[in-house]
Order: structure tokens, then C-alpha cells, then sequence
């Protein structure tokens, strides 16, 4: 598995490929790898010829008081994890090579941002949305593929690299679970045993409001309520939001219609999950 740390040699390396009449794929990552990840990187084999995996932990999606500093990092593991699904290199450059000194160019966008996540966490989107365009442009893959599991960053990514004209196909995966049903998460690790049993709570109240959904239900406040109700049965469960949103623009609705997106964070303990589900 080869790791390669600058843009220089990444370039040189697609260069080759393009050369060669290879179609590329490129699979962002902050590392931490699971089966999860793993999954995108076996769906970019699948369709193309080579596929790039990126392991950076962003600076610049994280606010002064998240877990930056203690983000769990093991390269070596990574290597592992990305030869085992198929990837080709790794791509792990230092900040300073991503962000060089006085770097004052962003991307940020509207609409999709505003709630959920984008409304808790103010800088996230905007250092998401920058560090991927500067992967598309860095790359330049024929296709790109993202995690159901950070639903909004999905849509919010096939949005501004439609805006901004992007020739890259998005490509969506579904979420892959744990056994009992938890999504799949670095942020698992940081869960003490008890607030690992605890966690379970995310998706069998997603369960029931989707159950909600599929036996008739089409009041997005009922659905809000039911898991909602559903989250406040667990002690260690402490609900940052539940919310029904139009999966295309990120915006509240009041009947559930078209592609709807139920999606919840909530804190167990001190660490903060999401998870969701589309119909």
C-alpha cells in the first residue's frame, strides 16, 4: 500500500493513470477506518479502475471546542483497512501542505447548511466543503463516494459540486451497522461499555419512527415525537435534535413526500452520534 503526502506526487500518480486510460475514484476520509468506510472503498474498486483513499482529520471542519486534538488517528491501520477493500493509495498530507500560510479561499454554501448539523456546528460545513473541492481538484476523479451516515454532508457535496459545475459523479452508500444495529463510526470508540449498550437507542427509535412512516404516518411532527419519545426512555441519551427535512435541500417539511430525510444527533455521554434513515 502505498502512502504518498504531497499534491505533487498524488497528481503525478493520476497523471499516470489517466496516461493509461484509467478511470479514478476517490474516497474522502479522516482515517480511523472501518467496515463502513470499507464500503466505499470496495463500491470505488467496483466501478473504476484505481481508487484513491484520503486520510487527513481536517482542522478547519472542527469548532474551538470539538475533538480535534483527540480524533483517533492509526495509519498503520489504515493501510490495512484500505489494501484489505481494494484501494489503490493513500492519500495523507500534513495541514500545512492542504493549508499553506495566509490560505484565505473557502467554500460555503447555503440552504442545505442551515439546520441540523450545520446549525450546531457553524465552521463544519464550510471546512467540509473546502477541503472537498480541493480533493476534487487535486484528484480530479471520475467519481466520489460519501457515507448515508452524514446524510447532510451528502447532500450539501452533490449540491455544490453541481453549483460549482464539478464533472465528478457523486455517488451515495448506504449506512453499514454494527450487529445491534449502531451506525458504523470512529466516534464509537470514545463510548465507555455502558454508553455503548446505551447507543443502541439511536437506531431502534429511528426504527419505530420509520415504522411510523411505512404503516401510514405522513405528519412529520407525530414522527418527530415518536422518536423523540422513543430517544428520552435511554438516561444516558441526552437528544441534540430530531428532525424531518427534504432530502434534496435540507429544509424542514410538515407531510412527509418525495425523498425525506429523518435524521437525529444525540448525545450519550460526552460524545455526539447521528444517524438517520431516507425514504
Amino acid at each position: 500500500m502505498q502512502v504518498v503526502k504531497t499534491i505533487r506526487e498524488v497528481r503525478e500518480i493520476v497523471n499516470e493513470w489517466r496516461k493509461q486510460g484509467y478511470t479514478v475514484g476517490l474516497v474522502p476520509t479522516m482515517g480511523y477506518l472501518h467496515e463502513g468506510h470499507q464500503s466505499l472503498i470496495s463500491k470505488s474498486h467496483e466501478q473504476n479502475d484505481r481508487t484513491v483513499v484520503s486520510v487527513f482529520v481536517n482542522p478547519i471542519q472542527f469548532g474551538p471546542n470539538e475533538d480535534l486534538a483527540t480524533y483517533p488517528r492509526d495509519l498503520e491501520r489504515d493501510m490495512q483497512k484500505v489494501e484489505e477493500a481494494g484501494g489503490d493509495i493513500i492519500f495523507n498530507p500534513e495541514p500545512s501542505e492542504m493549508y499553506p500560510d495566509h490560505f484565505t479561499s473557502f467554500i460555503d454554501t447555503t440552504e442545505t447548511t442551515e439546520l441540523l448539523c450545520g446549525a450546531r456546528r457553524p465552521v463544519h460545513f464550510r471546512g467540509v466543503c473546502t477541503v472537498v473541492g480541493k480533493l476534487f481538484n487535486i484528484v480530479g476523479p471520475d467519481r466520489a463516494y460519501f457515507g448515508q451516515k452524514d446524510a447532510q454532508q451528502l447532500a450539501t457535496i452533490k449540491r455544490f459540486a453541481r453549483d460549482l459545475n464539478f464533472n465528478i459523479e457523486i455517488v451515495p452508500c448506504p449506512i453499514v451497522r454494527e450487529d445491534d444495529g449502531l451506525a458504523k463510526s470512529s466516534r464509537n470508540t470514545y463510548l465507555s461499555p455502558e454508553e455503548r449498550k446505551a447507543a443502541v437507542i439511536l437506531s431502534q427509535s429511528l426504527k419505530k419512527g420509520k415504522q411510523a412512516i411505512e404503516n401510514g404516518e405522513k405528519d412529520a411532527k407525530k414522527v418527530i415525537s415518536i422518536i423523540t419519545e422513543s430517544l428520552e426512555t435511554e438516561p444516558l441519551a441526552k437528544v441534540d435534535y430530531v428532525e424531518v427535512v427534504d432530502f434534496n435541500n435540507v429544509q424542514r417539511i410538515d407531510q412527509i413526500k418525495g425523498e425525506t430525510l429523518v435524521a437525529i444527533a444525540v448525545y450519550i455521554g460526552k460524545t455526539r452520534l447521528i444517524d438517520n434513515f431516507i425514504v
